[in-house]
Protein backbone atom coordinates (compact mmCIF):
# COMPACT_ATOMS: atom_id res chain seq x y z
CA UNK A 1 0.00 0.00 0.00
CA UNK A 2 1.32 3.44 -0.96
CA UNK A 3 0.39 6.38 1.27
CA UNK A 4 1.02 10.10 0.91
CA UNK A 5 0.93 11.95 4.24
CA UNK A 6 0.41 15.72 4.25
CA UNK A 7 1.94 17.79 7.06
CA UNK A 8 2.85 21.42 7.49
CA UNK A 9 2.72 22.50 11.13
CA UNK A 10 3.93 21.46 14.58
CA UNK A 11 0.80 19.50 15.59
CA UNK A 12 0.98 17.44 12.41
CA UNK A 13 4.64 16.48 12.78
CA UNK A 14 3.74 15.15 16.22
CA UNK A 15 0.93 13.00 14.81
CA UNK A 16 2.96 11.86 11.80
CA UNK A 17 5.73 10.22 13.86
CA UNK A 18 3.76 7.24 15.27
CA UNK A 19 1.63 6.91 12.14
CA UNK A 20 4.66 6.67 9.88
CA UNK A 21 6.33 4.18 12.24
CA UNK A 22 3.22 1.96 12.34
CA UNK A 23 2.72 2.06 8.56
CA UNK A 24 6.39 1.29 7.89
CA UNK A 25 6.33 -1.58 10.39
CA UNK A 26 3.39 -3.06 8.47
CA UNK A 27 5.41 -2.91 5.24
CA UNK A 28 3.75 0.07 3.60
CA UNK A 29 5.40 2.82 1.52
CA UNK A 30 5.05 6.30 3.02
CA UNK A 31 5.69 9.52 1.15
CA UNK A 32 5.65 12.73 3.20
CA UNK A 33 4.72 16.10 1.73
CA UNK A 34 5.66 19.07 3.93
CA UNK A 35 3.71 22.12 2.79
CA UNK A 36 6.09 24.53 4.51
CA UNK A 37 3.29 26.15 6.54
CA UNK A 38 5.70 26.14 9.50
CA UNK A 39 9.19 26.83 8.21
CA UNK A 40 11.15 28.28 11.14
CA UNK A 41 13.78 25.75 12.27
CA UNK A 42 12.39 25.73 15.82
CA UNK A 43 8.88 25.06 14.49
CA UNK A 44 9.76 22.46 11.85
CA UNK A 45 13.22 20.92 11.40
CA UNK A 46 13.75 20.53 15.16
CA UNK A 47 10.59 18.42 15.37
CA UNK A 48 11.70 16.16 12.53
CA UNK A 49 15.04 15.59 14.26
CA UNK A 50 13.64 14.98 17.74
CA UNK A 51 10.81 12.75 16.52
CA UNK A 52 13.33 10.83 14.38
CA UNK A 53 11.42 11.57 11.20
CA UNK A 54 13.32 11.43 7.90
CA UNK A 55 13.39 14.57 5.79
CA UNK A 56 10.13 15.13 3.88
CA UNK A 57 10.11 13.68 0.37
CA UNK A 58 8.71 16.95 -0.95
CA UNK A 59 8.69 20.41 0.66
CA UNK A 60 6.37 22.87 -1.05
CA UNK A 61 7.82 25.84 0.85
CA UNK A 62 4.60 27.85 0.81
CA UNK A 63 5.57 29.99 3.81
CA UNK A 64 3.31 32.65 5.25
CA UNK A 65 0.42 34.17 3.28
CA UNK A 66 -3.30 34.80 3.56
CA UNK A 67 -5.47 31.73 4.09
CA UNK A 68 -6.64 31.73 0.46
CA UNK A 69 -3.19 32.23 -1.07
CA UNK A 70 -1.52 29.72 1.22
CA UNK A 71 -4.15 27.04 0.65
CA UNK A 72 -4.12 27.62 -3.13
CA UNK A 73 -0.34 27.18 -3.29
CA UNK A 74 -0.61 23.98 -1.28
CA UNK A 75 -3.40 22.63 -3.49
CA UNK A 76 -1.36 23.17 -6.62
CA UNK A 77 1.69 21.36 -5.27
CA UNK A 78 -0.16 18.51 -3.58
CA UNK A 79 -2.36 17.82 -6.59
CA UNK A 80 0.64 17.58 -8.90
CA UNK A 81 2.37 15.11 -6.59
CA UNK A 82 -0.74 12.95 -6.14
CA UNK A 83 -1.18 12.73 -9.92
CA UNK A 84 2.47 11.76 -10.36
CA UNK A 85 2.64 9.23 -7.51
CA UNK A 86 -0.88 7.70 -7.78
CA UNK A 87 -1.02 6.59 -4.12
CA UNK A 88 -3.59 4.25 -2.60
CA UNK A 89 -4.30 6.74 0.19
CA UNK A 90 -3.76 10.35 1.17
CA UNK A 91 -3.66 10.90 4.94
CA UNK A 92 -4.18 14.34 6.50
CA UNK A 93 -3.85 15.35 10.15
CA UNK A 94 -5.61 17.87 12.37
CA UNK A 95 -7.12 21.17 11.26
CA UNK A 96 -4.63 23.47 9.54
CA UNK A 97 -4.63 24.84 5.99
CA UNK A 98 -2.38 21.89 5.11
CA UNK A 99 -5.19 19.57 6.26
CA UNK A 100 -7.73 21.33 4.09
CA UNK A 101 -5.49 21.45 1.02
CA UNK A 102 -4.55 17.78 1.30
CA UNK A 103 -8.15 16.66 1.68
CA UNK A 104 -9.32 18.80 -1.24
CA UNK A 105 -6.50 17.67 -3.52
CA UNK A 106 -7.26 14.01 -2.80
CA UNK A 107 -10.99 14.48 -3.38
CA UNK A 108 -10.44 16.36 -6.65
CA UNK A 109 -8.06 13.67 -7.98
CA UNK A 110 -10.25 10.75 -6.89
CA UNK A 111 -7.78 9.29 -4.39
CA UNK A 112 -9.23 8.02 -1.07
CA UNK A 113 -8.35 10.26 1.88
CA UNK A 114 -8.27 9.63 5.62
CA UNK A 115 -8.47 12.33 8.29
CA UNK A 116 -6.59 11.78 11.54
CA UNK A 117 -8.23 13.60 14.48
CA UNK A 118 -11.65 13.83 12.88
CA UNK A 119 -14.86 14.90 14.59
CA UNK A 120 -13.45 17.67 16.78
CA UNK A 121 -15.76 20.67 16.98
CA UNK A 122 -15.54 23.97 18.87
CA UNK A 123 -18.76 25.21 17.20
CA UNK A 124 -17.07 28.54 16.55
CA UNK A 125 -16.93 29.09 12.80
CA UNK A 126 -14.93 32.29 13.14
CA UNK A 127 -11.93 30.02 13.80
CA UNK A 128 -10.13 28.98 10.58
CA UNK A 129 -9.35 25.63 12.18
CA UNK A 130 -13.05 24.88 12.67
CA UNK A 131 -13.78 25.44 8.99
CA UNK A 132 -10.80 23.31 7.97
CA UNK A 133 -11.82 20.35 10.11
CA UNK A 134 -15.47 20.47 9.04
CA UNK A 135 -14.61 20.49 5.34
CA UNK A 136 -11.96 17.78 5.76
CA UNK A 137 -14.41 15.51 7.59
CA UNK A 138 -17.08 15.94 4.93
CA UNK A 139 -14.84 15.16 1.94
CA UNK A 140 -12.57 12.45 3.40
CA UNK A 141 -13.48 8.81 2.94
CA UNK A 142 -12.30 7.51 6.31
CA UNK A 143 -12.40 9.42 9.59
CA UNK A 144 -10.12 8.46 12.49
CA UNK A 145 -11.78 9.76 15.63
CA UNK A 146 -9.91 10.28 18.92
CA UNK A 147 -12.82 10.58 21.35
CA UNK A 148 -16.41 9.65 22.14
CA UNK A 149 -17.42 13.29 21.75
CA UNK A 150 -15.89 13.30 18.27
CA UNK A 151 -17.98 10.26 17.31
CA UNK A 152 -21.12 11.98 18.60
CA UNK A 153 -20.33 15.11 16.57
CA UNK A 154 -19.91 13.11 13.37
CA UNK A 155 -23.11 11.17 13.97
CA UNK A 156 -25.02 14.46 14.20
CA UNK A 157 -23.53 15.47 10.85
CA UNK A 158 -24.46 12.18 9.17
CA UNK A 159 -20.85 10.96 8.91
CA UNK A 160 -20.85 8.05 11.36
CA UNK A 161 -20.57 5.40 8.61
CA UNK A 162 -17.14 6.76 7.66
CA UNK A 163 -15.96 7.17 11.25
CA UNK A 164 -13.78 4.80 13.28
CA UNK A 165 -13.01 5.35 16.97
CA UNK A 166 -9.24 4.75 17.00
CA UNK A 167 -8.26 6.64 20.17
CA UNK A 168 -5.83 9.52 19.99
CA UNK A 169 -2.54 9.32 18.15
CA UNK A 170 -0.98 11.94 20.43
CA UNK A 171 -1.10 9.36 23.22
CA UNK A 172 1.10 7.20 21.00
CA UNK A 173 3.54 10.08 20.52
CA UNK A 174 3.90 10.89 24.21
CA UNK A 175 4.52 7.24 25.04
CA UNK A 176 7.11 7.17 22.27
CA UNK A 177 9.06 10.15 23.61
CA UNK A 178 8.56 9.74 27.37
CA UNK A 179 11.84 7.81 27.87
CA UNK A 180 13.76 10.44 25.87
CA UNK A 181 12.71 13.62 27.68
CA UNK A 182 15.81 15.70 28.55
CA UNK A 183 16.65 15.41 32.25
CA UNK A 184 18.12 18.92 32.48
CA UNK A 185 15.25 20.82 30.85
CA UNK A 186 14.02 22.31 34.13
CA UNK A 187 17.53 23.14 35.32
CA UNK A 188 18.29 24.91 32.04
CA UNK A 189 15.05 26.89 32.33
CA UNK A 190 15.88 27.84 35.94
CA UNK A 191 12.72 26.36 37.47
CA UNK A 192 11.73 23.59 39.87
CA UNK A 193 9.07 20.95 39.28
CA UNK A 194 5.59 22.09 40.25
CA UNK A 195 6.68 25.68 40.87
CA UNK A 196 6.02 27.33 37.49
CA UNK A 197 3.39 27.74 34.78
CA UNK A 198 3.96 27.07 31.08
CA UNK A 199 2.32 29.51 28.65
CA UNK A 200 1.62 29.32 24.91
CA UNK A 201 -0.28 31.82 22.76
CA UNK A 202 -0.61 31.76 18.98
CA UNK A 203 -4.20 31.79 17.74
CA UNK A 204 -5.32 34.82 15.71
CA UNK A 205 -8.15 35.51 18.19
CA UNK A 206 -5.53 35.81 20.94
CA UNK A 207 -2.69 37.70 19.32
CA UNK A 208 -3.98 39.66 16.31
CA UNK A 209 -6.00 42.12 18.41
CA UNK A 210 -3.59 44.28 20.48
CA UNK A 211 -6.26 44.88 23.14
CA UNK A 212 -6.83 41.14 23.58
CA UNK A 213 -3.11 40.36 23.60
CA UNK A 214 -2.52 43.08 26.22
CA UNK A 215 -5.25 41.57 28.42
CA UNK A 216 -3.75 38.10 28.18
CA UNK A 217 -0.21 39.24 28.95
CA UNK A 218 -1.45 41.33 31.89
CA UNK A 219 -3.37 38.36 33.30
CA UNK A 220 -0.31 36.14 33.10
CA UNK A 221 1.94 38.81 34.61
CA UNK A 222 -0.34 38.92 37.67
CA UNK A 223 0.39 35.29 38.58
CA UNK A 224 2.48 34.80 41.70
CA UNK A 225 4.80 32.12 40.32
CA UNK A 226 7.22 32.06 37.38
CA UNK A 227 5.67 31.69 33.92
CA UNK A 228 7.75 30.17 31.12
CA UNK A 229 6.66 31.61 27.78
CA UNK A 230 8.23 30.12 24.63
CA UNK A 231 7.02 32.67 22.08
CA UNK A 232 5.53 31.58 18.76
CA UNK A 233 6.92 33.62 15.81
CA UNK A 234 3.53 35.14 14.96
CA UNK A 235 3.02 36.07 18.63
CA UNK A 236 6.47 37.68 18.81
CA UNK A 237 5.63 39.73 15.72
CA UNK A 238 2.29 40.80 17.21
CA UNK A 239 3.91 41.80 20.50
CA UNK A 240 6.55 43.87 18.74
CA UNK A 241 3.98 45.55 16.49
CA UNK A 242 1.86 46.51 19.51
CA UNK A 243 4.83 47.48 21.67
CA UNK A 244 3.91 44.88 24.30
CA UNK A 245 6.27 43.13 26.67
CA UNK A 246 5.14 40.95 29.60
CA UNK A 247 6.08 42.00 33.10
CA UNK A 248 5.98 40.20 36.45
CA UNK A 249 7.56 36.75 36.63
CA UNK A 250 7.14 35.96 32.92
CA UNK A 251 10.27 34.52 31.30
CA UNK A 252 10.37 34.75 27.48
CA UNK A 253 12.23 32.30 25.25
CA UNK A 254 12.28 31.30 21.57
CA UNK A 255 10.10 28.30 20.60
CA UNK A 256 11.30 25.12 22.29
CA UNK A 257 12.07 21.75 20.79
CA UNK A 258 9.34 19.15 21.21
CA UNK A 259 11.22 17.11 23.81
CA UNK A 260 12.17 20.16 25.89
CA UNK A 261 8.62 21.46 25.78
CA UNK A 262 7.17 18.13 26.87
CA UNK A 263 9.65 17.86 29.75
CA UNK A 264 8.59 21.30 30.97
CA UNK A 265 4.91 20.58 30.44
CA UNK A 266 5.05 17.30 32.36
CA UNK A 267 6.49 19.01 35.45
CA UNK A 268 4.55 22.29 35.35
CA UNK A 269 2.23 23.47 38.08
CA UNK A 270 -0.20 24.27 35.28
CA UNK A 271 -0.40 25.02 31.56
CA UNK A 272 -1.94 28.22 30.21
CA UNK A 273 -2.74 28.08 26.51
CA UNK A 274 -5.01 28.81 23.58
CA UNK A 275 -3.88 25.66 21.75
CA UNK A 276 -6.15 22.66 21.34
CA UNK A 277 -3.29 20.20 21.07
CA UNK A 278 -1.58 21.47 24.19
CA UNK A 279 -4.83 21.19 26.15
CA UNK A 280 -4.78 17.51 25.29
CA UNK A 281 -1.07 17.07 26.04
CA UNK A 282 -1.59 18.65 29.46
CA UNK A 283 -4.40 16.18 30.13
CA UNK A 284 -2.21 13.24 29.13
CA UNK A 285 0.52 14.48 31.51
CA UNK A 286 -2.09 14.92 34.28
CA UNK A 287 -1.26 18.61 34.53
CA UNK A 288 -4.06 21.19 34.97
CA UNK A 289 -4.75 23.34 31.94
CA UNK A 290 -6.22 26.84 31.85
CA UNK A 291 -7.47 27.62 28.36
CA UNK A 292 -7.77 31.27 27.35
CA UNK A 293 -10.88 30.89 25.22
CA UNK A 294 -14.66 30.84 25.25
CA UNK A 295 -14.75 27.29 23.88
CA UNK A 296 -12.72 24.15 23.22
CA UNK A 297 -12.98 21.20 20.88
CA UNK A 298 -11.76 18.98 23.74
CA UNK A 299 -14.83 19.31 25.92
CA UNK A 300 -14.15 16.08 27.77
CA UNK A 301 -11.03 17.62 29.35
CA UNK A 302 -13.25 20.33 30.83
CA UNK A 303 -15.93 17.89 31.95
CA UNK A 304 -13.38 15.82 33.89
CA UNK A 305 -12.08 18.93 35.67
CA UNK A 306 -8.55 18.91 34.25
CA UNK A 307 -9.13 21.83 31.88
CA UNK A 308 -10.73 25.16 32.77
CA UNK A 309 -11.93 27.74 30.27
CA UNK A 310 -10.78 31.25 31.19
CA UNK A 311 -13.09 33.63 29.34
CA UNK A 312 -11.03 36.44 27.78
CA UNK A 313 -11.64 39.97 29.08
CA UNK A 314 -14.08 38.60 31.65
CA UNK A 315 -12.44 36.11 34.01
CA UNK A 316 -9.54 36.74 36.37
CA UNK A 317 -6.82 34.19 35.62
CA UNK A 318 -5.21 34.40 39.05
CA UNK A 319 -8.54 33.72 40.78
CA UNK A 320 -9.33 30.82 38.44
CA UNK A 321 -5.92 29.26 38.98
CA UNK A 322 -6.08 29.69 42.75
CA UNK A 323 -9.56 28.14 42.94
CA UNK A 324 -8.67 25.01 40.94
CA UNK A 325 -8.95 21.70 42.82
CA UNK A 326 -7.24 18.57 41.57
CA UNK A 327 -9.82 15.96 40.42
CA UNK A 328 -9.79 12.61 42.17
CA UNK A 329 -9.99 10.72 38.85
CA UNK A 330 -8.16 10.83 35.52
CA UNK A 331 -10.03 8.71 32.94
CA UNK A 332 -8.07 7.30 30.00
CA UNK A 333 -10.00 9.43 27.51
CA UNK A 334 -7.58 9.04 24.63
CA UNK A 335 -6.56 5.40 24.62
CA UNK A 336 -3.46 3.44 25.51
CA UNK A 337 -0.98 4.33 22.79
CA UNK A 338 -2.02 2.04 19.93
CA UNK A 339 -4.03 4.44 17.79
CA UNK A 340 -1.57 4.47 14.88
CA UNK A 341 -1.66 0.69 14.58
CA UNK A 342 -5.47 0.78 14.53
CA UNK A 343 -5.43 3.39 11.76
CA UNK A 344 -3.10 1.34 9.58
CA UNK A 345 -5.34 -1.72 10.00
CA UNK A 346 -8.35 0.30 8.89
CA UNK A 347 -6.53 1.56 5.81
CA UNK A 348 -5.55 -2.01 4.93
CA UNK A 349 -9.10 -3.31 4.97
CA UNK A 350 -10.85 -0.39 3.24
CA UNK A 351 -12.54 -0.71 0.87
CA UNK A 352 -13.57 -4.23 1.75
CA UNK A 353 -13.31 -5.28 -1.88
Amino acid sequence: MEIISIVGARPQFIKLAPFRAAAAAAGHWIRVIHTGQHYDDNMSATFFRQLELPKADLNLGVGSASHAVQTARMLEGIEADILEQAPDWVVVFGDTNSTLAGALAAAKTGVPAAHVEAGIRSFNRTMPEELNRIVADHICDLLFVPSDQGMANLEREGLSQRAVRTDDIMTDTLQLVRPRLPERALEQAGVEAGEYYLLTLHRPASVDDPVMLHWMLAQVAALKRPVLFPVHPRTRQAMESAGLEPSGLVQLSPPLGYLEFQALQASARGVITDSGGIQKEAYLWEVPCFTLSTETGWTETVETGWNTLVIPRKDDLEKVVSAWLRPTEHPALYGNGHAAEAMVRELEKWPEA
